[in-house]
């Protein structure tokens, strides 16, 4: 049950710890971003198991973090409210051409983040875009002008 309590309390933290990074995806982040990732995820799992590396051990603790993960999953799918607290909310970036510097601010986000998201939607001006919106995942979504909608898949477009 030790183990039980320990996954619940890194599950917590870690799901704050993320959500105070920021809206990034896994493609968005820089090397060494990803390797503070996967060195956290070592040490969730020194701070859940402590000595226990039995089979036992290990399922319960993914056990753990997989029940909780599903609980806010439907949390966030049967209570709206709730949703907007756990997964945020969509922040408009450009509008009608310009940046939004508070909001680029509030999210860390640079001017040549936003420009590269646009050349890989094939936007070439700043101009060009009625909105861009940060979604809550991570990704941006380009609305151009002339009402075209662009969704900027980090993933799809790289890969």
């Amino acid at each position: 049950m030790d183990i039980v309590a320990r996954a619940s309390v890194m599950f917590v933290v870690l799901y704050i710890l993320l959500r105070i990074m920021g809206k990034r995806e896994i493609g968005q982040l820089t090397p060494f971003e990803l390797v503070v990732m996967i060195v956290l995820g070592d040490l969730i799992q020194q701070g859940v198991t402590h000595n226990d590396f039995s089979l036992t051990g290990a399922i319960l603790a993914i056990s753990t973090f997989a029940f909780l993960a599903i609980m806010m999953s439907w949390i966030t799918y049967l209570f709206p409210r709730a949703e907007k607290l756990l997964d945020g909310e969509p922040r408009v970036i450009v509008r009608d051409g310009e940046l939004l510097k508070d909001n680029l601010r509030r999210d860390r986000i640079t001017q040549s983040e936003v420009e590269s998201e646009m050349r890989l939607a094939g936007i070439s001006r700043m101009s060009d875009v009625a909105w861009a919106i940060l979604e809550p995942q991570g990704k941006i979504s380009f609305i151009k002008v002339d009402g075209s909608d662009v969704n900027v898949d980090k993933d799809a477009a790289t890969g």
